[in-house]
C-alpha cells in the first residue's frame, strides 16, 4: 500500500475517533442518581413518571422526596441539601425562594383546584353540599383540617378559599367561625398526610387538590370557580385573599396573595447530575410523556408548558426550548 494511502486512512481514522470522543457525552445515556424534591400532591404522578423514565433509561436512578413546596425549597436554600430538580405546587415558591440564587428559570406546567374531601364515614356526609359546606365546618364535633400554610401551598390556599367563601356567599364572619372550629393539631405539614386521617375516620373533612382526591378515590365537594382557585379568569377576585407565611430568611414573613393554581419546576443551579435531570425534564414536559400522565391522573397540564418571558426561555437547556412557550 502506498504511503499516501496509509496516511489518508490514518487521518480518516483519527478524525472518526475524534468525532466520536466529542459527540459521546451529548449522546450518552442518562445514568446515576438523580435527586428531586417535589410537592406532596405530585407524588402519585411522579411515581408513575419515575417508573417510565427508569424503564427508558435503566442506568438512571430517580430518587424523589415529597414534602410541602416551601419545605422543599428551603431544603435547597437553607439546609443546602443536594438536589437536581425541584417541583412546586405553587410556581411563586420557586420565584420567591430559589430564583436567582439557586435557580435561573421556572417552567409552569400544570394547574389544579381546591376541593373539600370527605368519606362515607364523615359526620354529615349525606348532608354536605356546595351550598352548606361552610356551615358544616362550623359545627361542633366536626373534625376538619388542612396543611401547614408555612410549609405547603395547599395550606395557604385552603385559608384563601375560606376568605373567598365569606365574600362569595356574602356570609360575614364565617371565615373566623370555621377557623375557630379547627384546632391547631388538625394542621399537618403536607396535605397528603390528611388522607390517612380521612380514611381511618380520624378526620371528617380535609382540603386537598382535585388531582389528589381523584388519585385516592375520595369523595369531594367541587366549589364554584370563583373560590376554588382553579380558573385564571377569576384571578382578580382570588387576589383579594391574602395569607401571611414565613419568609425567605428565618424570622421574616411574606404575604401570599390569591391566584389561580399553577405548578412550577426548575433545574437547581448546583445540580450534580444535570444530564439526567435535563433528560427527565424533557420526558416530563412532553405532551406524550409526563404531561399525559398528569392529565390521565386528574391534573390538567399546560400544553405547551409556559415561561413568562423570552429571556427566561433562552435560559432553558436547549433540549427543553421546543416544549415551552412564552405566556403569562
Amino acid at each position: 500500500m502506498k504511503v499516501e494511502n496509509m496516511i489518508a486512512i490514518l487521518l480518516g481514522l483519527s478524525l472518526m475517533i475524534g468525532i466520536g470522543l466529542i459527540s459521546r457525552p451529548g449522546n450518552a445515556e442518562p445514568q446515576g442518581k438523580l435527586v428531586m424534591f417535589h410537592a406532596g400532591s405530585l407524588s402519585v404522578p411522579f411515581e408513575t413518571m419515575e417508573k417510565a423514565f427508569e424503564a427508558k433509561y435503566p442506568k438512571a436512578d430517580l430518587q424523589r422526596e415529597g414534602s410541602g413546596s416551601q419545605a422543599a425549597a428551603r431544603k435547597i436554600s437553607e439546609l443546602k441539601k443536594p438536589c437536581d430538580i425541584m417541583a412546586s405546587a405553587d410556581y411563586t415558591v420557586i420565584d420567591k425562594l430559589l430564583i436567582p440564587d439557586y435557580a435561573d428559570w421556572n417552567v409552569r406546567f400544570a394547574t389544579n383546584q381546591l376541593v373539600l374531601c370527605y368519606t362515607d364515614q364523615s359526620r354529615f356526609a349525606q348532608e354536605v353540599n356546595v351550598n352548606n359546606w361552610y356551615e358544616i365546618l362550623q359545627r361542633k364535633g366536626v373534625v376538619w383540617g388542612h396543611s401547614d400554610a408555612n410549609l405547603d401551598p395547599c395550606g395557604y390556599r385552603s385559608l384563601m378559599v375560606l376568605q373567598l367563601a365569606e365574600k362569595y356567599y356574602n356570609k360575614p364572619g364565617i371565615n373566623d367561625k370555621m377557623i375557630a372550629n379547627r384546632p391547631k393539631e388538625n394542621i399537618r405539614p403536607k396535605s397528603v398526610e390528611l388522607i390517612s386521617l380521612l380514611q381511618t375516620g380520624n378526620m371528617d373533612y380535609a382540603w386537598e387538590y382535585l388531582s389528589v382526591a381523584v388519585q385516592h378515590g375520595l369523595r369531594y365537594i367541587v366549589l364554584p370557580d370563583q373560590i376554588n382557585l382553579g380558573d385564571y379568569t377569576h384571578d382578580k377576585f382570588y387576589a383579594s385573599a391574602v395569607v401571611k407565611v414565613t419568609g425567605k430568611d428565618p424570622g421574616t414573613y411574606m404575604d401570599m396573595k390569591g391566584g389561580s393554581i399553577t405548578y412550577g419546576i426548575t433545574l437547581v443551579k448546583t445540580a450534580s447530575n444535570k444530564e439526567a435531570a435535563i433528560a427527565f425534564l424533557k420526558y416530563m414536559l412532553d405532551p406524550q410523556g409526563g404531561l399525559k400522565i398528569l392529565k390521565d391522573q386528574g391534573q390538567p397540564p399546560f400544553i405547551p408548558c409556559r415561561v413568562p418571558t423570552s429571556q427566561m426561555k433562552t435560559a432553558l437547556p436547549k433540549e427543553l426550548i421546543a416544549l415551552v412557550e412564552v405566556k403569562n
